[in-house]
């Protein structure tokens, strides 16, 4: 059983249904596989850090012992009732991954103990993993794939994460402090809770953009997203004075072309989705488009197309082969790049 829908996901993380003894949980963004699997552990077992009523093991545990998982999962628990049995594959080694595949095959058929629950943790599993592949198929196994945070996650875990110490923040502030969140869930919760401590644990402030100032402070690319912003809105002085505020601030070429390709995907992602019938305000909000921007970024968007941007993107990836070569000029090939950017959109009429 896959389950990728969102409110299928929570709902089964919040009540796992009686006839699934393994989980399956991959992706890129480890922080949500870990929120995740954090979640559901403490569903199926009272104290998911006992040692007694939960064994964890590591792919180096069956590199160690190709036997150790099997016999944890044909142990019965100390304590009596459920056993959890939590495997964390840190690697893309084929090895760990046939064996937890081998071994969920013969826990979901009740060979070993019909009491154990299996959990396993992976990265970005490919359609080659036999632990994917078996989990997919088998009865009794569920597989959560879990995507990249967009910015209505991180809103949300935003909110729930200050509710739980009694702060808050309007909405204002919160796209704000959204828009400057790194989409890998470990590092967002982590500055999250960095400002539950700012703004005072228990204190029962509702925060306002205002308030978040000096958290926030400059953003130390601000002037290469100003760059991009220009470049892809046509105006060439602007992108270039940017640029050159950005370099005197110590970004070199690499970081802007960077920033040029982090606009550019924004952009993509925006007019794909409009393509697909979504309303492109509501495409630019699902995108993380900062309300501040989001006037701007809709002129840009209604005027540039999915042609285009795909030409634009070849330019930018042969920019930022060209900054990585030895002695290159790379704030030149950076210019270059936002005065050809600009000049495109230009003559698509911005």
């Amino acid at each position: 059983m896959i389950l990728s829908k969102r409110p299928d996901v929570e709902r089964f993380l919040k009540e796992p249904t009686p006839d699934i003894r393994a989980v399956v949980i991959y992706g890129k963004d480890r922080g949500v596989v870990r929120d995740r699997a954090n979640a559901l552990a403490r569903r199926v077992v009272e104290r998911p850090d006992d040692p007694f009523d939960t064994a964890q093991l590591t792919d180096g545990d069956l590199d160690a012992d190709p036997a150790k998982l099997e016999d944890e999962l044909s142990a019965m628990s100390l304590m009596g009732g459920r056993r959890l049995v939590r495997l964390r594959l840190s690697s893309d080694k084929a090895g760990p991954d046939k064996q937890a595949a081998e071994a969920l095959t013969r826990h979901v058929e009740g060979q070993l103990n019909p009491d154990a629950f299996f959990l396993v943790e992976a990265g970005a599993l490919g359609r080659d993993s036999q632990l994917r592949k078996v989990g997919e198929k088998a009865n009794g196994c569920a597989v959560i794939p879990c995507y990249e945070d967009e910015a209505g996650d991180l809103a949300r875990l935003t909110r729930d994460t200050l509710a739980n110490d009694k702060v808050s923040v309007n909405s204002e502030a919160l796209e704000l402090f959204v828009s400057r969140l790194p989409k890998e869930r470990g590092v967002a919760r982590a500055e999250i809770e960095r400002l539950a401590l700012y703004l005072g644990p228990g204190s029962g402030i509702n925060a306002t953009a205002a308030d978040l100032t000096d958290f926030l402070g400059v953003e130390p690319e601000a002037s290469l997203s100003d760059a991009a912003a220009d470049a892809f809105g046509g105006k060439v002085g602007a992108a270039q004075q940017a640029l050159r505020r950005a370099a005197a601030e110590g970004e070199g070429g690499p970081a802007a072309v960077r920033a040029m390709g982090y606009y550019l995907g924004r952009l993509r992602r925006v007019l794909t989705l409009h393509k697909n019938g979504v309303d492109l305000q509501a495409a630019a909000k699902a995108a993380g488009v900062f309300w501040k921007q989001e006037r701007e970024f809709l002129r840009q968007a209604r005027a540039w197309n999915l042609e285009a941007i795909l030409e634009i993107q070849g330019e930018i990836l042969t920019a930022d082969r060209a900054c990585k070569t030895s002695g290159s000029p790379d704030q030149l090939i950076a210019e270059r790049l936002a005065l050809m950017i600009a000049g495109r959109a230009r003559r698509l009429g911005l």
